[in-house]
């Protein structure tokens, strides 16, 4: 299988646009953000679009207000921190509840992309742990 290493969603088949390529030492491997809606809403509640490939996955984190997950594209994976992995498809939700630890992202032959939506943000953003290690992650196949 040839190895991507463009935009992982062709922009004509993206349900949102992919944002920016992120530098944020808070993921693994190429990872796009499109933050949408205004940030000084007050809905209490910011979201956007992230879109990764093959392999790329968020550090562990959690969200003091809790989270979303609504997945648009591809195959990935979201795990809390001492429970099994659960491998996500488009159409799944994922509801996390405030201060759970937990990382997804995409599976090891699949783009991934989902909209998350970080709730009650007046609480603080998410709390940022190290990074999932590459033998977790090739112990969930």
């Amino acid at each position: 299988m040839e190895k991507k290493t463009e935009v992982p969603i062709p922009q004509s088949e993206a349900v949102f646009s992919l944002g920016e390529l992120t530098s944020s030492d808070n993921f693994t491997g190429k990872v796009w953000v499109n933050i949408m809606g205004a940030s000084d809403s007050t809905l209490h509640a910011r979201f956007g679009n992230v879109s990764f490939e093959p392999r790329a996955r968020t550090n562990w984190h959690s969200h003091p207000g809790g989270q979303i997950l609504l997945i648009t594209e591809g195959r990935g994976y979201y795990q809390a921190l001492g429970q099994p992995a659960r491998l996500l498809k488009q159409g799944d939700v994922v509801e996390i509840p405030r201060n759970v630890m937990h990382w997804h992202g995409a599976a090891p032959d699949s783009e991934f992309a989902h909209i998350a939506i970080s709730l009650n943000t007046d609480d603080r953003g998410a709390a940022w742990s190290g990074p999932v290690k590459d033998e977790e992650y090739n112990n969930l196949y």
